[in-house]
């Protein structure tokens, strides 16, 4: 039982811990889960003797783990036995450093009966859990000690081998509404609220794809607010059949000094394409996009500005159904594929998404980097950009807070959005992130 349970929550973490990140387990009670990472180590807080499994494994003072690198600190059901939660959470906040992630797992108090009972029949470890929490419970001890909740998981219905029949109520079953309810593990996933004020203000990179957009290329460089001391904007041109690059190179050349401006044409095709070459030539340090059909007003930037420098959240989303929208803004079959997606991806990614088709998204360059060195595990499979930084940024356990925008009617041009065709390439899009992320 021990052996197969811990198997499969290694596959769970694996989803978070790569083989390359730096993770620390806080008094671990075997070595199956960072004594046996790549780059795993282990942290005793008060042991006078080291136990015997631990022997010969890497092991850490508490000097090494103020000072090491450390991509997640993991406390793997060690809540149910410490007698000060708080102070335990309190302790661990003092190693993190601002991009570390903390992993809690934790038991459903449904279970306890079991675990009693699994215990008197020698089938598991004759551990004695003191503490059975709720998931409220775990939320306000992490706000207590200044950690914020990025998100939460239910996993495991039959936490003994099965053949077939468990691998496929775990994989399949257990996640579903209503069934994940009566899941026996809960893994948690927390940053640290840090307060720190930078030597000054970040500057923006605010990436513009365009295509057959001509008349709105004007309009957005002089509506451009100023956010950064050192704001960019790069237009990337892909495949216009109008005169959107000649317009694109004309206004670098009228505003040049005024705004700091690149300009470039995609070598592929897709806004997905278009996005991440853009990125790949900023230069600052804060990545925007804004879609070049200014549906988005770019008067709405600086809200996202202060979302990511005031560290509400890592990755900015924006969300065009909170304010009434202008009357042709969005057709009512758009409106509903909206919201079914918004509610489908909440659901595969375990956090609040209210509008995931928005084209403004805002997450740092470091960030951004990490997210790309990494998108092999989904593939090159998004044509627009959006999904690709969507699911690279939940994987990675960062923040996600929506900006409400008002949304306007296009003024100039046509979509290049097909509803019916792209629809169906998010839905394949959606299917297939939720075998890489919720059916593990």
């Amino acid at each position: 039982m021990k052996k197969y349970f811990y198997s499969i929550l290694r596959r769970y973490l694996s989803l978070f811990i790569l083989d390359t990140n730096s993770v620390i387990e806080v008094d671990p009670a075997n070595g199956e889960l960072a004594a046996s990472m790549p780059n795993g180590r282990v942290f005793f807080r008060n042991s006078v003797e080291v136990p015997t499994w631990a022997k010969g494994t890497k092991l850490m003072t508490a000097d090494d783990v103020m000072s090491a690198p450390k991509d997640f600190i993991l406390i793997s059901g060690l809540v149910h036995y410490e007698r000060d939660i708080q102070r335990l959470l309190a302790e661990v906040h003092t190693f993190c450093q601002s991009d570390t992630r903390i992993i809690l797992t934790y038991y459903s108090s449904l279970w306890k009966p079991f675990a009693s009972l699994a215990s008197w029949f020698n089938w598991r470890s004759k551990f004695s859990e003191t503490n059975w929490l709720a998931h409220e419970d775990v939320q306000n001890l992490l706000e207590l000690e200044n950690f914020e909740l990025v998100r939460a998981d239910q996993k495991v219905l039959i936490p003994f081998y099965v053949p077939l029949i468990g691998e496929l109520i775990n994989r399949f079953v257990a996640p579903l509404p209503f069934f994940r309810n009566f899941c026996l593990l809960n893994i948690a996933v927390a940053r640290p609220k840090m307060v720190f004020q930078p030597a000054q203000q970040p500057s923006v990179t605010v990436v513009v794809p365009a295509r057959n957009e001509a008349g709105n290329i004007d309009n957005i460089v002089r509506r451009m607010p100023r956010m950064g001391p050192n704001d960019e904007i790069i237009f990337i041109e892909g495949n216009s059949t109008d005169n959107t690059w000649e317009t694109i190179q004309n206004v670098a050349k009228t505003y040049d000094g005024e705004h700091r401006i690149q300009i470039a044409q995609q070598d592929g095709k897709g806004k997905g394409d278009a996005v991440r070459k853009g990125f790949a030539m900023a230069r600052n340090e804060i990545l925007m996009i804004l879609d070049a059909d200014i549906t988005v007003p770019p008067e709405d930037l600086p809200k996202f500005y202060r979302a990511i420098t005031e560290d509400k959240g890592e990755f900015i989303n924006g969300s065009r159904l909170v304010y009434p929208m202008e009357k042709r803004a969005m057709r009512f079959f758009n409106l509903l594929g909206n919201k079914f997606f918004a509610l489908a991806f909440s659901f595969v990614l375990s956090q609040r998404y209210k509008d995931t088709l928005c084209g403004t998204k805002v997450l740092t360059k470091t960030n951004y980097i990490k997210l790309a060195s990494n998108r092999s595990y989904f593939g090159d499979f998004d044509p627009f950009g959006d999904f690709d930084l969507i699911f690279g940024a939940a994987r990675m356990g960062l923040k996600i807070v929506e900006v409400p925008i008002s949304y306007r009617e296009r003024v100039y041009g046509d979509t290049n959005i097909s509803r019916w065709r792209h629809g169906a390439i998010l839905l394949a899009m959606l299917l297939f992130a939720a075998r890489k992320i919720k059916f593990l």
